[in-house]
């Protein structure tokens, strides 16, 4: 197995990690090669990338035009699509090197040249008050909201802003688009789920829109946005013991009772 060893130069530390990891792979005399998160290439045919989600999503995007598969490491914060952390590598190397891992497909979306794996984020050009956004679904006006913005979102990004807005955790194998309001100026707006197959228009009737992808990159300004299912998936590796729900549990507490 040849592996793609990603990393985040922007994570504090991110060189002990890196090093770390290096070590590990050399011991297990696994053939990969060592690529700046801003410099990927196509090398293995398993991607490992050391950092938190933003850096996983960015490198699962790219390395899904090749369908191959990513694994996070995290030093980041939440890590809720990681699978170890740096001192669990040994495990997780060995766990990939015996086959004791699975690999899932994620449906992604896009918005003309731009992929999203989590969610677009739409608001208007001015941070600073509430817009009027027009949601239209297959050219079909479906209704108006008064708010900061709208997300809309893969499965996979149901547990990321959406969820953190109000809107519902989706299974990742689903095939819908969540559209969730971001305080929405209303008592009546509530998180809208449609199949993956929809074209979704979002358009304002007072100011430009700005359009954020993962939560990290911002088209300019523009007058309207179109967002569908895009053609390629991202895939996930993921260990056999860390299934969907335990993650929920684990990460976000999910069905947690109260401690006395």
């Amino acid at each position: 197995m040849r592996i793609n060893l990603i990393f985040n130069k922007y994570i504090p530390d991110y060189r002990q990690a890196l090093e770390k990891i290096e070590q590990a792979l050399l011991s297990y005399n696994v053939d990969f090669q060592t690529f700046d998160l801003e410099k990927m290439e196509y090398f293995g045919d398993m991607t490992f990338v050391i950092g938190g989600d933003g850096t996983l999503l960015r490198a699962a995007r790219f390395y899904a035009k090749e369908n191959i598969p990513v694994l996070g490491i995290n030093v980041g914060r939440l890590g809720f699509l990681a699978q170890a952390g740096v001192d669990e590598i040994n495990c997780v190397i060995e766990a990939v090197l015996a086959g004791r891992y699975c690999t899932e497909e994620r449906i992604m979306l896009q918005s003309g040249e731009y992929v999203a794996l989590n969610d677009f984020v739409i608001k208007g050009c001015n941070p600073s008050r509430t817009s009027k956004f027009f949601l239209e679904i297959n050219g079909k006006f479906v209704c108006d909201y008064i708010a900061d913005g709208l997300i809309i979102s893969t499965p996979t990004g149901s547990t990321a802003y959406g969820l953190s807005a109000g809107g519902p955790v989706l299974h990742p194998e689903l095939d819908a688009i969540v559209i969730v309001p971001v305080c929405p100026h209303t008592l009546n707006a509530r998180p809208l789920v449609v199949p993956s197959g929809e074209y979704i228009t979002v358009k304002t009737s007072d100011e430009l829109l700005s359009v954020s992808i993962d939560g990290f990159v911002t088209t300019k300004c523009v007058e309207k946005t179109s967002v569908k299912l895009a053609s390629d998936k991202a895939k996930l590796v993921f260990l056999k013991n860390n299934n969907f729900y335990s993650v929920l549990r684990n990460k976000l507490h999910w069905g947690v009772s109260p401690e006395a």
